[in-house]
């Protein structure tokens, strides 16, 4: 059972198409489970946060509400992060979309929970800064993913190359 699917869509606006032809397939229940199991560590991450924040600036009391929006707005943000996962199951899509869905998305949401807890001054300077370490640390995780997985291939390869020459040889 699937919770979304579509077949063959395409959406336009005006003479622009954005979506063309998208076939797409999520079971039911993949995004809620997902999110579910990251939005379980936002709090640890809040604890963490603001004991460096506390460290660095000399806070000695959060009031109420500091830490509850902290606490909703880290859960909301390990919920969407979870569950942005689910793009990378969608076949359909070309990886660099996928890549760049998921990338659009933690950005938007972590630049929206950063506003919302303070811990990002509004202006241009900050709010540059913040992008181009989200950007570039993105970028340097996907590096480091693609050259695993580069590694990782060969080696598969390596062995059944071996395989493949003792299968032959018999």
């Amino acid at each position: 059972m699937y919770a979304i699917k579509t077949n063959n869509l395409t959406k336009k606006y005006a003479d622009v198409t954005v979506v063309d032809s998208l076939d797409l397939e999520i079971q039911k229940g993949e995004f809620l489970r997902r999110g579910l199991t990251g939005r379980s560590l936002g709090p640890l991450v809040l604890a963490v946060l603001y004991f460096i924040h506390r460290q660095k600036s000399g806070i000695t009391t959060l009031t109420v509400n500091e830490v509850c929006v902290g606490i909703i707005s880290l859960s909301v943000l390990g919920f969407i992060a979870s569950g942005m996962n689910v793009v990378y199951q969608l076949e359909q899509l070309p990886l660099m979309v996928a890549v760049t869905i998921h990338g659009m998305v933690l950005y938007i949401s972590y630049f929206v929970t950063y506003l919302v807890n303070g811990w990002l001054p509004r202006g241009f300077i900050p709010i540059t800064l913040f992008t181009v370490f989200f950007v570039c640390g993105y970028i340097a995780i996907w590096v480091i993913i693609y050259c695993i997985t580069k590694k990782r291939t060969a080696q598969l390869n390596k062995i059944l190359r071996l395989k493949q020459n003792t299968i032959r040889n018999k």
